[in-house]
Order: structure tokens, then sequence, then C-alpha cells
């Protein structure tokens, strides 16, 4: 066996050990279509005013930039699909908001490992990230042949549907790189298109961000959401899992293991009217490990009043 062999069965044993459940290696490398997609997006205006998406272009686009002499993008994926889910009548919450936030979960995990990866294959340089970097971290999971993007602008698995955080490991390290994933198995399915509460999927697999629920209850800071939208909301108070449900490869989605992202009692037990009876300082006391502090409470209570009317 060769070094790179043996130093890529330690990253993907150590990858498990972590408890990633899938984890794929692509050499690191400009990329030039991913990076001419994403300055047409930008340049349609359909990050709304998420401004910070214009911001690092080129950190986005070429890993070496990011991590210099970058030689390898590990990209793991770790599961967040609920055992349970919210009442029926409750304002609902994405289902990657009802445990603990992902980011430090996550970015906990991603030290060890890279840790670990120095203590058993040598000094190595490198790298984590997980969503709030500039890192196209889903180019890089269908480069290293986890999955591919399907038409709701998710990374989707074969195996287990797309309830996945992605994170992207970046290294100054050769490995043995894995096969990109060729082929796309949305086939003429729509559903995720068809089923849009806001019409934000368009075709070509492109998502217009300024239409997203997800960015209208979690990324739009100002006071007021569009009077347009109301009644189109699908009572969804924190993001939109809508693209998500309906997509036919979630059916063999299976249970999170981590107990990181065990849904907090309150996710699943408030009704409407706990919702709105909520005060800050439970609010803050409650959430305060939790994905819906991105919000703040003034924007729960926006959105809340929002889906009421």
């Amino acid at each position: 066996m060769s070094n790179l062999q043996k130093h890529t069965a330690i990253i993907k044993t150590l990858a498990a050990n972590a408890g990633f459940d899938h984890c794929g290696i692509a050499k690191a490398q400009f990329l030039d279509a991913d990076a001419k997609r994403l300055e047409s997006w930008l340049n349609k205006g359909m990050h709304g005013s998420m401004q910070y998406m214009e911001n690092h272009f080129d950190l986005r686009t070429d890993p070496s930039r990011l991590v210099p002499g970058a030689r390898s993008v590990i990209t793991l994926l770790l599961n967040y699909y609920p055992v349970k889910t919210q009442a029926a009548d409750a304002p609902k919450i994405s289902k990657y908001a009802y445990g603990n936030d992902y980011h430090e979960v996550i970015r906990t995990k991603l030290r060890l490992f890279l840790q670990q990866v120095n203590e058993q294959v040598g000094e190595v340089h490198g790298r984590g990230f997980v969503d709030s970097a500039p890192v196209l971290e889903r180019a890089w999971a269908q480069k290293a042949g986890i999955g591919w993007i399907g038409k709701n602008g998710n990374l989707i698995t074969k195996q287990s549907g797309s309830f996945f955080f992605i994170a992207t490991l970046i290294v100054d390290l050769e490995l043995v790189y894995d096969d990109a994933y060729a082929k796309d198995y949305c086939g003429t399915c729509t559903r995720c298109i068809d089923e849009c509460p806001t019409d934000a999927i368009l075709p070509g697999k492109v998502i217009d961000g300024s239409k997203c629920i997800s960015y209208f209850t979690i990324e739009l800071k100002d006071a007021l959401i569009p009077e347009k939208l109301k009644g189109k909301f699908d009572n969804w108070m924190f993001g939109c899992d809508v693209c998500q449900d309906v997509c036919p490869w979630n059916r063999f989605s299976t249970a999170a293991t981590d107990l990181n992202f065990t849904p907090i009692a309150e996710i699943l037990d408030f009704s409407k009217n706990d919702w709105e009876a909520l005060t800050e300082s439970s609010f803050k006391s409650i959430f305060k490990n939790s994905p819906l502090k991105r919000a703040k409470f003034e924007g729960i209570k926006r959105n809340l009043h929002f889906i009421k009317q």
C-alpha cells in the first residue's frame, strides 16, 4: 500500500470514528464553472440583502487562497434528521434547527479530526469550514463523489437523502481522490419546484435566495416582511423544509445518532400560544445553544406575527 493510499484510509477511518456519516475527497483546484455560476447568481441579485455572499469571491472558488499549498478538499457529512417532529399545528421550524447549533458542534469535531490526522499522518496544515465560511461546500461534495446537487440546490445522497450538514476540510496533503458524482438522479421529478410556496426554485438548479422562506425568516433583518408574501409562508416561522420534505430521496432518511441534534423539548412541545407568550429572557435561556438565536427574539416575534395574519 502506498503512502497516498495509507493516508487516505486513515483519514476515512478517522472521519467515521468522529461520527461523520460520509467522507469524500477531491483534488483542490480552481472551481471555474462554479465561479461563473456564482457570479451570474450574484449579478442577478438572487442573494437579496445577504451582502456577505458578495465578499471574498476569490476565496470561494480557489481553495489555495484559503490554505496555501492546498492539495485536497475533504468533504464530511453529518446527519441531522430528527426522530420526532413538531405538532402539526405548531409554527414550523426547519429540522436542522431542532437541536444545538451545528456550527459549534461541527467545528469541535473538525478541530479534533485535524488533530488526529496530524498525530497519525504527520504534520498537515489545513482549515475546516462549516457553512459560514466562503466555501462552495456542495460543489466540493459532488466532486468528492458523495452525491449530486438536486433541482432544489441541496446535495442529495442516493443512500440517505439530503438532511445532512456539510463540513469541508482543506489540507496541504495529497490523497487518493474519489471519482466525482457524475449522475443526476432527480430525473424528470419536479416536486421541489412545484411545491415551493414562494416559487424560489427556478429551472437549471437555480435558487432565488431573495424569494426563499428561509431567507425571509432568518437572513432578512428588516423590520417587515413584504406584504405580497402574506399567506405564502405555509406556517414556517424559522427556515423552510418543503423542498426537502417532498423530495422522494428523503424517504431513505434515517434518524441522526449525534445527541447534539436531539430536539430541544420546547421545539417539539410548544404550541402557537406558547410561542406567542414567550418572553425575551425565556427565549435567550431556552435557545441559547440553538440556531434560532440567529433570528433573535425580535425576528421570531416578527415571523410569528407575519404567519398569524
